[in-house]
């Protein structure tokens, strides 16, 4: 029943509004089984305390038309310890991402992160332009979706978020 909330929870926010598609070129998609899994060191709580994390996303599946070679990637970052708490998992932000392909190329993107909780799913999308490298200019959608439990039980007062896992959806298009 979760994955397939999941998976309707991810086609409805990566379906877009249409006007911004049609004059879109897909260079790049990937689906599941494309997931992110982020590690947080120790596991964060309620309550302020240093913490690392690592976030590491597998791309694969891929389908390129202009880079047929293309067929998988990754994208990992490490972050420094930091005053975190499990409520940080919700907070917007601005990063950026390199993404390694299967051929070695790669394309550096400074995104901006939102995170809400849908239902029972926490969605983490990523949006922005790839700066340069593959697919210089292009816009980058990347969606994760996965389980809010731990988020939830945490806000609850019970347990700890060692780690989140989601299912990955990416979309880089020419305009």
């Amino acid at each position: 029943m979760s994955a397939l909330l999941f998976l309707l929870v991810s086609l409805l926010i990566t379906a877009g509004p249409a006007n911004a598609r049609e004059n879109a070129i897909l260079d790049v998609t990937c689906t599941p089984p494309s997931s992110d899994t982020s590690v947080y060191t120790p596991p964060l709580t309620n309550t302020p305390q240093s913490v690392g994390t690592t976030s590491s996303i597998q791309f694969g599946p891929r389908i390129s038309l202009p880079a047929p070679a293309v067929t998988s990637g990754t994208s990992a970052i490490t972050l420094p310890p930091a005053s975190r708490t499990c409520l940080d998992l919700l907070s917007a932000g601005t990063g950026t991402r390199t993404i390694t392909r299967n051929t070695g190329a790669t394309s550096t993107l400074p995104t901006n992160r939102t995170t809400p909780v849908v239902g029972a799913v926490l969605v983490v999308t990523l949006t922005g332009t790839v700066t340069s490298g593959l697919f210089a200019g292009d816009t980058v959608l990347i969606t994760v979706t996965g389980p809010a439990t731990g988020i939830t039980l945490r806000a609850l007062g019970l347990g700890t978020v060692p780690s989140t896992y989601g299912c990955v959806t990416m979309e880089i298009t020419s305009v």
